[in-house]
């Protein structure tokens, strides 16, 4: 039996990868781009030496190649998306792409199917604040007034769903949060917005719906590999989230300065609508970037719930306190490029790997500082 992973050489896809291997998936068949950096998949291939690690290097855009991906697969993680551009290439390469997966699956037939979706498919600007969303809430109904990459994800969702009705295969769709780690940006909109060195911080008190990267993976293959999977969809975030404050106290501590003006929300949505009513004023000379719908997506301070996740076998595999150590760890390497933060860098992230092998819950070290203040 073979898996297919879709964008097996990207961020969450090669720790998807990762978990497949461990959990003794014996054959795997990894879609890459002919651009795609396989120094980390070749890495596992050296380290899991009894399964098997092919690639297929192509497009998914391309029919053939879609088809020669699909051969003999029983199960497919479709992880391959764009997250940022233009609009026309965001939904090229989220939505087309993803067509061209399920017209193929009509014929080739895989008896499961794991889509990585996201929690920006939820219309919770329309919520109360600080509501906790599962599941079964209301998805967005206005995706023309989102960013690009959340129209595209709705709409894929919406095309899976399609094609599962007449193929008959068996579909699960996570939605993960923020997702972060080795690889992963300084600061989420979730915090606020870097303009020009500064950073405009805005719900300084809100939980910041993140997953660490191995978290999100392995939620991702335990959703995958379970025999029983009753529902269709699952929210993936951690336990223990930090609020905007508590990241960007963190975030100083171990990474650098960074200069911030703290926005209440009722300020940036005052903004939002100047900016938004300047846009319609001057016909679009001005992307309405910034409009009251949103800043309310992002900043209203929703919560997300991970119950249905853990009601299947899923368990945080690191702790939140000792994923944002090794996170800063390697944002302070990648700003300062230095030998002695390098290997500190290392050092920390040998001591999640080693905690994580062995199941424990991590916390941090009694001899470092607090991780974060409120």
């Amino acid at each position: 039996m073979t898996v297919l992973v879709t964008g097996a050489s990207g961020f969450l896809g090669t720790a998807i990868v990762e978990r497949l291997l461990a959990y003794k998936e014996s054959r795997l068949r990894c879609f890459i781009r002919p651009t795609s950096d396989t120094v980390r998949l070749e890495n596992l291939r050296l380290q899991y030496p009894t399964s098997t690690l092919e690639y297929v290097i192509g497009n998914l855009i391309s029919p053939k190649d879609v088809y020669r991906a699909l051969e003999g697969v029983t199960t497919v993680y479709h992880v391959a998306a764009q997250m940022r551009g233009a609009p026309a290439s965001v939904f090229l390469n989220t939505v087309i792409a993803s067509k061209r997966l399920l017209e193929a699956m009509l014929e080739t037939r895989p008896r499961r199917v794991i889509l990585v979706s996201s929690l920006s498919v939820y219309g919770s600007s329309r919520l109360h604040r600080k509501m906790i969303i599962d599941e079964t809430a209301e998805l967005e109904q206005c995706p023309e007034k989102r960013d690009a990459y959340s129209h595209a994800k709705l709409r894929q969702e919406s095309l899976f769903r399609e094609y599962q009705a007449k193929s008959g295969f068996e579909l699960v769709i996570l939605r993960p949060g923020v997702i972060y780690g080795r690889g992963g940006s300084d600061f989420s909109p979730r915090v606020g917005l870097v303009v020009g060195g500064w950073l405009l911080q805005v719900g300084r008190h809100n939980l910041l719906p993140f997953t660490y990267v191995d978290n999100c993976a392995e939620a991702i293959v335990v959703a995958g590999t379970s025999p029983d999977v009753p529902y269709s969809a699952y929210n993936v975030v951690d336990d223990d989230l930090p609020t905007g404050a508590e990241y960007l106290s963190g975030y100083r501590h171990f990474v650098g300065r960074i200069h911030s003006i703290p926005f209440p929300f009722c300020i940036i949505t005052l903004l939002s609508k100047l900016v938004e009513g300047y846009s319609i004023y001057s016909h679009g000379q001005i992307a309405p970037i910034l409009t009251p719908y949103k800043s309310a997506v992002l900043w209203k301070g929703s919560r997300y719930d991970n119950a249905r996740i853990k009601s299947i076998g899923w368990q945080q595999r690191i702790s939140t306190k000792a994923a944002l150590l090794e996170t800063f760890a390697y944002l302070k390497w990648r700003k300062n490029g230095c030998e002695a933060t390098k290997a500190y860098a290392d050092r920390c992230g040998a001591t999640v790997a080693s905690q994580a092998g062995r199941g424990e819950r991590l916390t941090e070290s009694k001899s470092s500082p607090a991780l974060m203040q409120s």
